[in-house]
């Protein structure tokens, strides 16, 4: 009998251990809302985090704060916000600050063939959107949100101009993922059982503005070769 404390707290830990960091509900049945402060923080200020499903977890963590997708598990919808936006701007601002110390060596030692990938995008939409758009749209871009701080940092855009927009676009993007989960929640019966489509569905959202800037961007470049 004074084993069975004992092992109740192993298997608990356990099953921490064994929480698949891909899985947006793992993460969140393990770790709460510390867990998606700390997954963004991660995401979006360490090159190690690019593979951290940033969106997916905002958007099923705001699901899970109306307790209609898991009776096992519901969080509360104020201090995931705050989480959130803490995860999200601390992390971000923390990316920026280490490629402005370290420049692009962090990235350079890496070998990921995605994460190099990202890098150039994240490069090509600081050169063609200027600073502030680029630091907006890169939010709602796996793994270029999570290449853009340094990229920004080594690339020495001013200190003012990243903190302003960054924090825009990630209160923008943390706060609105979170809250569509929660309202979609609370208005559809049983929503859970149509999770990965709608995450998809999201994913997929997220990428229009970027794809809007390039369509407009090869219109007006058609354009001016057409003039010229």
């Amino acid at each position: 009998m004074k084993g069975l404390p004992t092992m109740t707290t192993a298997m608990h830990l356990s099953s921490q251990l064994a929480v698949n960091v891909l899985d947006a509900r793992s993460l969140l049945s393990a770790f709460g809302v510390l867990g998606v402060g700390v997954v963004l923080f991660a995401e979006t200020g360490l090159l190690i985090g690019f593979f951290l499903p940033g969106d997916s977890l905002l958007f099923t963590a705001g699901l899970l704060c109306t307790g209609t997708a898991d009776r096992g598990l519901k969080l509360s919808l104020a201090p995931l916000l705050i989480a959130a936006a803490v995860g999200a701007l601390a992390g971000a601002q923390c990316g920026y600050l280490l490629g402005r110390r370290a420049g692009g060596t962090l990235l350079a030692r890496s070998r990921s063939a995605r994460l190099h990938e990202g890098a150039k995008r994240a490069e090509e939409l600081l050169e063609r959107y200027g600073h502030a758009k680029a630091i907006v749209l890169a939010r709602f871009v796996p793994v270029v949100r999570t290449v853009l701080n340094p990229m920004a940092g080594a690339l020495r855009v001013p200190v003012r101009t990243f903190t302003l927009w960054q924090v825009t676009g990630g209160l923008v993007w943390s706060l609105g993922l979170t809250l569509a989960g929660y309202a979609l929640g609370s208005s559809v019966p049983d929503v859970d059982r149509y999770l990965l489509p709608i995450v998809a569905v999201i994913v997929a959202l997220s990428l229009i503005p970027v794809a809007s800037e390039v369509y407009r961007s090869r219109r007006d470049a058609k354009a001016k070769a057409a003039r010229g």
